[in-house]
């Protein structure tokens, strides 16, 4: 019998669902590097050893009275600096906001759907979005397997107090006092481990944020160019920058 697909645009399809599926991948699509097909590479974003390249630094830290995010503004393209102007810290809530770390396409575009399923939600409930309620929906979102290369950090403030959340590629979701991402990580944390304090002052948490910054842009040549420092509180959301990260110390 003729397969009205048999040599048609449509037939690989037929390919793509014949491919034995790990439980975890989504039903629409697979996460880049997830198939080994004559399709672009998205692997570009992918070392040697499969794992994510995120040449950025950014941090999350809970205050008393709010939440402090900060970011370089290096946008890096392997060993290529392609912007010195990234804008890493994006508004989804009016009182709350996003860092990201990883490919540029993909944040822009979950962030986009955040704004708009935020809007939706608060307009057929007539109520504001919890940050639980919002994490989780980044935590679909990713998990989704279409933003798979965003590593992002929410920070923002309900009823409940100040909150911080590390959410990875996978759509694990982690609150923290206090978070980086980022191929910085590792020196922002020397600085988060030894000076956060629970309880302290939005100021005090913005110069500690500001050091955790400086610290990664000192040895991670993917950070650099200057510094975007936010507070998040009940008045909203604030963003500052700075073209020397040295500036806000």
């Amino acid at each position: 019998m003729h397969d009205p697909i048999e040599d048609s645009r449509f037939s690989r399809n037929r390919d793509r669902h014949a491919v034995e599926r790990a439980a975890f991948e989504p039903e629409l699509g697979v996460p880049p590097g997830g198939r080994n097909d004559d399709r672009r590479d998205d692997r570009a974003d992918m070392d040697v050893d499969g794992e994510l390249k995120t040449g950025t630094t950014t941090v999350g830290l809970t205050a008393a009275d709010g939440v402090v995010l900060a970011t370089d503004m290096r946008a890096s393209a392997g060993n290529l600096v392609a912007s010195k102007d990234a804008r890493k810290i994006l508004e989804i809530h009016p009182q709350a906001a996003l860092t990201i770390a990883g490919a540029v396409s993909a944040a822009q575009s979950l962030v986009r759907s955040l704004r708009a399923e935020v809007n939706l939600y608060e307009t057929r409930r007539d109520e504001e979005m919890s940050m639980q309620a919002l994490s989780t929906l980044i935590s679909n979102f990713l998990r989704s397997g279409a933003f798979f290369i965003v590593q992002p950090v929410l920070g923002g403030v309900d009823s409940d107090g100040s909150h911080v959340y590390s959410i990875d590629p996978l759509g694990s979701l982690s609150e923290e006092p206090y978070t980086a991402s980022g191929s910085g990580t590792p020196f922002a944390y020397g600085v988060l481990e030894s000076e956060f304090e629970e309880e302290m002052s939005t100021e005090d948490a913005r110069t500690v944020a500001a050091r955790a910054v400086n610290a990664a842009t000192e040895r991670d040549t993917a950070s650099g160019n200057g510094l975007l420092l936010s507070e998040i509180t009940d008045d909203g959301v604030a963003v500052d920058e700075f073209e020397a990260v040295t500036d806000a110390l």
